[in-house]
């Protein structure tokens, strides 16, 4: 199941060494210059390198020894931090692979005329063009992303969305789009190519999926030229500590300059080199965590917006309601037994094969022990529903029963000369009121009664809209439900509005509306009214199972067609999000104990005072020197998998979370280098390394 990769555990041995081979082939300096705090480091680890050489042939600032030491660790700490970006894009090129595997060079039946049954040519799949024509049969492999303009047929995607089970594709509707790899079980399908020759939707998710290809968000972007300028001051003020040293030796008259190895050491503790180390791998991590959720972000940008999302539009059909309405009760008329309401629903259902037409022969079987008949065994004849009729029924021994709109079974009624109660007209605008469907029934000129149809919220599902509340984003629930239906299912799931009888027109206004305000949106949608609203949401997840100007409209696409993955998709963004901020916040508070390692150690021989801001008890100064460097390099790779991991989210207040981070990535980031200095220079002064 190629798009479901993320069974692999988080370091995967085939990953794991595909990542360290990448660590060293990204030492190069034309890599390394996109991340100027990593980059900056190289450079040093350069020049102590040199500093060492230069030690071994007797002309040394300090013992060689400690040069190699700190040159192999400031090595270490760019190597760690390749290998965290390297981890990040392993997992997503192991998944970019499987999917090779699914591409082939495949023929095309290309139809010379775009209909079934005219002649057809084999052509290399690759020199189709936009808009040609071809044929796909029981077991072919669909050669092209394109639309179904005629046939039916069942077809095989576990190529792209890792499920087994085969789905329907058929001409018209919102059920037309294909895609290129996947193959036909059954019957035949006349496509039209929707993708220019060469790009297909495989080929762009293996781009997608391919993390080293990733474009930089906004918002890391941003954060990189924060830590660029924090590494520059901090270079600017570690330059000038030599002249400095220089001079207070001269004045003091005792102690030593000190060395460039042990400025570049502080100045390598002191940048942000934690998360200039991590943000790359954070990124990547966002985007392979959506692929995890089968969900394929046209861009880092993308995932990054639905973090910031504040305002959802959820289709009400599918995605707040389990998608079909069931009958829920028989509302007899004046005069009339349940049991005979029942009965004639039943009857004119026996041969509806719509969702609800089997829930209101099930629902009579339950509530009245009425056993399904078989129609054509009674000699009934079934009269199918048409949106002209508005209405279904079943001819029998005489009697003409009919079930529909109560308009329409109006109509029926006083053609035979019969009326509709006011007892039945009640209760037809209670239902409508309660936010169910009403369908009448009638036998002949007699009006039987009334079945409530409703729409069954998804279970969980107003919790799941509390915890969004909580979150800070306002819920809108998008039908073309009249407004007395669409208010009462709106209030039983629990969101916060809704828009009903929607067309195109209103969505893409309402969505306009709400960015006017300054909001952020996301809605999902499939078909191809809803492309205009998805091209100008700011996240737009369109299914897969919808059509080609959808897919094309958003910039997220889910694989499993699950409308409800919309809030998954925000709390994955939001997680990105956190985990960005909580290990920037860790980096930059990590320097409060680097400094009160290293400057009494620098300055300690030429000042005795600083030796009081010595309060780990460092062992020597060339001690504290190391052990700050040694913690500067593990504690990348000790985060690794917690940036590809990404931070645990909790839908709690924007409030609670800052404090939340500050007190464990803040605070924790103070404390957590006393304790890992500490008991690093234990161990040095305990296995003599100084």
């Amino acid at each position: 199941m190629p798009s479901r990769v993320q069974a692999l555990n988080l370091f995967e041995p085939a990953i794991v060494r595909r990542a360290i081979l990448d660590s060293f082939r990204k030492l190069d300096p034309r890599h390394m210059v996109r991340n100027p705090v990593m980059f900056v480091t190289e450079v040093v680890s350069v020049l102590t390198t040199g500093l060492f050489v230069q030690a071994l042939f007797g002309h040394g600032e300090a013992p060689a020894g400690f040069i190699l030491a700190v040159s192999v660790w400031l090595w270490f700490t760019v190597l760690f931090a390749n290998f965290a970006e390297a981890m990040a894009e392993g997992r997503g090129k192991a998944q970019a692979d499987a999917l090779r595997r699914a591409r082939k060079e495949l023929v095309a039946k290309f139809l010379g005329q775009p209909h079934h049954g005219a002649g057809w040519a084999p052509v290399p799949a690759r020199m189709l063009r936009m808009g040609d024509a071809v044929l796909v049969e029981s077991g072919d492999i669909i050669p092209c992303d394109g639309e179904v303009i005629e046939g039916i047929a069942s077809v095989d995607e576990s190529v792209i969305t890792g499920e087994s089970a085969p789905v329907i594709r058929e001409s018209g509707g919102d059920r037309s789009a294909v895609t290129a790899g996947t193959r036909v079980l059954s019957d035949w399908l006349v496509v039209r190519t929707g993708a220019e020759e060469g790009e297909t939707f495989l080929d762009r998710m293996i781009a997608m999926v391919e993390g080293a290809k990733r474009q930089r968000t906004p918002n890391e972007i941003a954060l990189s030229i924060l830590l660029a300028a924090l590494t520059i001051v901090f270079l600017l003020a570690v330059a000038t500590l030599l002249p400095f040293s220089i001079y207070s030796v001269q004045v003091s008259g005792r102690g030593e300059p000190v060395t460039v190895t042990v400025l570049v050491a502080l100045l390598v503790c002191l940048i942000p080199t934690t998360i200039g180390g991590l943000l790359s791998a954070i990124g990547i991590a966002g985007m392979d965590r959506m692929i995890q959720a089968n969900v394929i972000a046209t861009s880092g940008r993308a995932v990054e917006a639905a973090g910031d999302v504040d305002v959802l539009l959820l289709d009400k059909t599918g995605t707040i309601t389990l998608g079909n309405r069931q009958a829920t009760a028989f509302i007899p008329a004046p005069g009339i037994r349940p049991e005979e309401l029942a009965d004639a629903a039943q009857l004119a259902s026996l041969a509806d094969e719509t969702p609800e037409g089997r829930s209101i022969v099930v629902l009579a079987k339950e509530k009245h022990g009425l056993r399904g008949r078989d129609v054509h065994r009674l000699g009934a004849t079934f009269v199918p529903f048409s949106a002209q009729t508005r209405m279904s029924g079943v001819d029998l021994d005489g009697r003409a029963i009919r079930k529909g709109a109560a308009d329409a079974v109006a109509a029926f009624v006083a053609d035979r000369g019969g009326r509709v109660p006011d007892e039945v007209r009640a209760s037809v605008d209670g239902v409508a009121k309660a936010g169910g469907t009403p369908l009448v029934v009638a036998d002949g000129s007699r009006v039987l009664g009334v079945i409530q149809l409703k729409d069954i919220v998804k279970g969980g599902i107003r919790e799941r809209f509390a915890e969004l509340r909580q979150m800070g984003i306002k819920t809108v629930m998008i039908t073309g439900d009249n407004q007395l239906t669409a208010a009462a299912i709106a209030a039983e799931a629990g969101v916060d509005d809704f828009l009903a009888e929607a067309t195109p027109e209103t969505k893409l206004r309402l969505i306009r509306e709400l960015q006017g305000g300054g909001r952020l949106v996301a809605m999902t949608g499939d078909g191809t009214n809803d492309a205009p609203a998805l091209a100008q949401a700011d996240v737009a997840v369109a299914m897969n199972s919808g059509t080609q100007a959808a897919k094309e409209a958003g910039n997220m696409v889910d694989l499993d067609s699950n409308p409800t993955k919309l809030v998954e998709v925000v709390e994955i963004g939001k997680q990105l999000l956190m985990t960005r901020g909580s290990l920037t916040t860790f980096s930059i508070a990590n320097d409060v104990a680097k400094y009160f390692a290293i400057i009494p150690a620098m300055f300690v021989a030429t000042y005795p005072q600083l030796g009081a801001l010595n309060v780990m008890g460092l062992a020597t100064p060339a001690s504290a020197v190391m052990s700050a460097v040694i913690f500067n390099a593990l504690i990348i790779i000790a985060l690794i998998p917690l940036a590809l991991r990404g931070v645990a989210y909790r839908p709690i207040g924007a409030a609670a979370l800052l404090r939340r981070n500050l007190l464990l990535y803040g605070l924790g980031g103070i404390v957590a280098p006393f304790v890992g200095i500490k008991a690093i220079d234990l161990l040095l002064k305990v296995l003599h390394l100084v």
